[in-house]
């Protein structure tokens, strides 16, 4: 029974491997053929990323034949033969089963569409490609205004970096037998190729994998680019405020200044003020966005009762006022701001009115700074460290080339037509640039083959891949809306994971499999496999090894540091800006997967984690704990072979002291050389066994998997709290232990046991002589010889040191 548990865990447990792939990359690709057109958002993506070079070749993914159709326009149709009015034309272009529409437009004899269609060829049964023009009036009829039919045989292959093909006019046939023959009813512009995905037309064509898909869900299929918000860390340096009048005469008032922008809010402490004029100088920061369409408003409170604040006056800033500052040397200069007046002040009818409205003002130093790198993701899997200015930029030292080629092994997320389903769609982020798959429609084992490039400015950083299941595709083919009455459908995660940029060698295609493991209240589940290839390109190997002398982080972040708490606060309300800002591009990535990619939710607690961090430090001092093991079986003489060496190594060392830290530096550098050989070779990924995934118990997941604040049962979070309780005693213990230590080593001078200072500050002193009158190679020669000697001569009791040290008095004593 335990051999087949046990043969069972090394399977389950082989099964997060990272897996070796060959894939068949750009060998079927023909020689000098070009990337795809990246998909651009705003007009101006490529040039505002700095990719202004021509794309590399698309190598890296495997190569899949399309047939395309381009819908351009039509003209000269006929009216309606029932109405007489021109009728309402849409196109229906037909392969097989396969059937993709135009748009309609109303009473329009001369329309155009510019419409492009993509018909897997790997999925084509058919051998004709027909292409209908039909009339919105006349559908429930099965009839169509007119036709052109295309043999595939006879349709051109087109492959980047050749021309677009040029569309051309063709005329429509009719079928109908009133005349005997063929009528010409006026004409379409098309133009039919068999191409790659590394065609201009790609990512915004109607695609056949996505035939069920209608409306909306349209373009939420498609594969997009999208750029991250630029970010701006807004520094309000409240100095002070002038004439500030309670709404209750007579008492002095406890004024504070409360500053908002957005949802943002912050503070200055609470300060009396008996001649009305209070003073902080204090730095309030928040983070904004371009670009800027929030305001900075500024109000001055009354702090009357602990639960009630008056409004003493409001002040609404355009953040477009202040300066951006690009180094911490120029001096910002303060400027007074007018409060508009509410309350009693406020109610006065007339020219007292007037006069009395801007009697307050409050003087700020405000500026926009742009020395700072704006953390939105989780310092530990950082993959942009460029300040916000763009001046500061450095040039890129690397490109970074990624093929997502597919899944394997998904895991059903959601229910259709009364069987498991799961629509996949990849998202990738690094740096400012974020890309997003096609969605593959109800495969289990989609293949996306889809290339993109990003420009590395420090290899240090990570790139962040993760895969989703689109619930947002309209016409009942997703959960939709949950019929319109529940809460919007959600897209689910289906794992993640991330590769560092540094761990990757140079000009080396990285192809593997990378298990999607996720933990879930049930337990660590496997939810498919990720292939990609990666591919990092070193473009100045002088700035590269340069990159590895210079701070992570741009210089501001160490002349004028943010406090922990405060850069947890801002990365936060980074997160939130970047969220909704990407959520109102078209189509939106939305919150749940912006949030997923920017591990929004890793500092809360979990003591799966807290037991895989401890047990990561345990293993950290394991090579230490082995090194003095050797040491204590050398000076027992265990090995007498092994303790002869020391003692030969001993005489050298004290003979030529100098040779000790040469000695030690060739010995790492052949631990280096020999390490070489057993080098990793393939990038590190999700490890179940060292997060304490494998063998964590239920509660800890339900735990761990809970909201903040709480929503378990009260008995629950009763055992919870105790079991805390239990763990945080432990530590409290052993962080009280190296506090005694510490304190007996301050006691050894501190006379506060007298007899044993006493001691200790004559045994200095004699120590001193000693050392002065004896050359240092013969004291160093007898510690050695000392610390080696036989067991014969050895006692099993405590060294004299250690029974001393452990007699010295400690703050313990003082404790309650």
């Amino acid at each position: 029974m335990t051999m087949t548990g046990g043969h069972h865990h090394d399977a389950h447990h082989e099964d997060f491997q990272l897996k070796d792939t060959n894939p068949l990359l750009g060998e079927q690709w023909p020689k000098g053929a070009a990337g795809p057109a990246r998909p651009a958002v705003g007009g101006g993506i490529a040039g505002w990323l700095g990719m202004e070079k021509p794309s590399s070749t698309y190598d890296l993914v495997e190569q899949m034949f399309f047939l395309y159709v381009r819908v351009v326009k039509a003209k000269d149709l006929p009216p309606n033969p029932i109405t007489g009015s021109p009728m309402d034309p849409y196109v229906e272009v037909k392969l097989g089963n396969y059937k993709g529409t135009t748009k309609h437009y109303d009473r329009r004899a001369n329309p155009e569409w510019d419409q492009v269609f993509a018909f897997s060829k790997s999925r084509v049964q058919s051998n004709v490609l027909e292409v209908y023009l039909k009339d919105k009036e006349m559908i429930g009829r099965d009839d169509y205004v007119g036709r052109v039919v295309f043999d595939l045989a006879e349709v051109p292959t087109r492959v980047p970096p050749d021309s677009p093909l040029a569309p051309q006019w063709y005329r429509l046939e009719e079928r109908r037998g009133d005349g005997g023959g063929l009528k010409v009813r006026g004409e379409l512009m098309l133009a039919v190729w068999i191409g790659t995905q590394a065609d201009e037309a790609f990512p915004e064509a109607w695609h056949s994998d996505a035939a069920t898909v209608r409306g909306e869900g349209v373009a939420s299929v498609r594969s997009k680019a999208y750029v991250s918000p630029k970010l701006w860390y807004l520094r309000v340096n409240v100095i002070e405020a002038q004439d500030v009048q309670p709404q209750a005469r007579g008492r002095a008032p406890e004024v504070f200044v409360k500053a908002q922008v957005g949802n943002q809010i912050l503070k200055t402490s609470v300060v009396a003020a008996p001649t009305l004029n209070p003073r902080w100088n204090e730095d309030l920061v928040f983070v904004v966005a371009e670009p800027f369409e929030e305001q900075l408003v500024l109000t001055v409170e009354d702090r009357v009762t602990p639960r009630k604040d008056d409004l003493l006056g409001r002040a609404a800033l355009p953040l477009t006022l202040f300066e951006k500052r690009l180094d911490h040397r120029p001096f910002v200069q303060s400027r007074w701001f007018d409060l508009e007046k509410f309350g009693i002040g406020g109610a006065i009818e007339g020219e007292t009115r007037r006069e009395l409205r801007f009697a307050s003002r409050v003087h700020v130093r405000a500026c926009l700074e742009g020395a700072y790198h704006v953390m939105d993701e989780s310092t530990m899997y950082i993959s942009d460290t460029r300040p916000t200015a763009r001046q500061l930029w450095k040039p890129p030292v690397g490109v970074l080339e990624v093929g997502i080629l597919g899944a394997a092994g998904l895991q059903p997320m959601k229910n259709r037509d009364g069987r498991g389903t799961t629509d996949a769609y990849c998202v990738a982020k690094y740096g400012q640039k974020w890309v997003r798959t096609r969605t593959m429609l109800g495969t289990f084992s989609p293949t996306w083959n889809e290339q993109y490039t990003w420009e590395v400015f420090d290899p240090c950083t990570v790139i962040t891949i993760g895969v989703f299941d689109n619930n947002h595709l309209g016409n009942g083919n997703g959960n939709g809306n949950n019929g319109g009455g529940g809460p919007p459908a959600r897209d689910a995660r289906v794992g993640k994971i991330r590769i560092r940029l540094s761990t990757l060698e140079t000009d080396r295609v990285y192809t593997h499999a990378y298990p999607l493991i996720v933990l879930q209240p049930s337990g660590v589940k496997k939810m498919g496999e990720l292939r990609l290839a990666v591919r990092f390109t070193c473009l100045s190997l002088m700035n590269m090894v340069h990159l590895y002398t210079q701070p992570l982080l741009p210089r501001m972040h160490y002349l004028h540091p943010f406090t922990v708490t405060q850069l947890d606060a801002l990365r936060y309300q980074a997160m939130g800006i970047v969220a909704a800002r990407l959520g109102r591009a078209e189509p939106p990535l939305r919150r749940e997967v912006v949030e997923y990619m920017l591990d929004v939710e890793s500092h809360m607690w979990s003591m799966r984690r807290s037991k895989a961090n401890f047990f990561r430090a345990v293993s950290l001092f394991s090579g230490a704990a082995a090194a003095a093991r050797w040491f204590a079986d050398v000076c027992h003489w265990k090995n007498v072979a092994t303790t002869a060496l020391v003692h030969v190594l001993l005489l050298i060392l004290v003979w030529y002291p100098e040779l000790i830290l040469p000695t030690v530096f060739l010995y790492m550098f052949m631990i280096g050389l020999w390490n070489y050989r057993r080098r990793p070779r393939h990038p590190p990924h999700m490890d179940t066994k060292m997060s304490w995934a494998e063998a964590v118990h239920p509660d800890e997941l339900d735990e761990e998997f809970d909201t903040f604040p709480t929503s378990r049962q009260q008995d629950v979070v009763y055992m919870r709290y105790d079991r805390l309780r239990s763990v945080a005693g432990r530590i409290q213990t052993v962080v009280g232990d190296m506090a005694t230590q510490g304190e007996r080593v301050q006691s050894l001078l501190g006379w506060r046991d007298p007899r044993a200072t006493c001691l200790f500050v004559v045994f200095c002193l004699v120590a001193a002589v000693v050392l002065y009158v004896t050359p240092f190679r013969v004291v160093a020669l007898v510690a050695g010889l000392y610390l080696l000697r036989h067991p014969r001569f050895r006692s099993r009791l405590p060294a004299v040191p250690s029974n001393f040290f452990r007699r010295l008095p400690s703050r313990a004593d003082s404790m309650l």
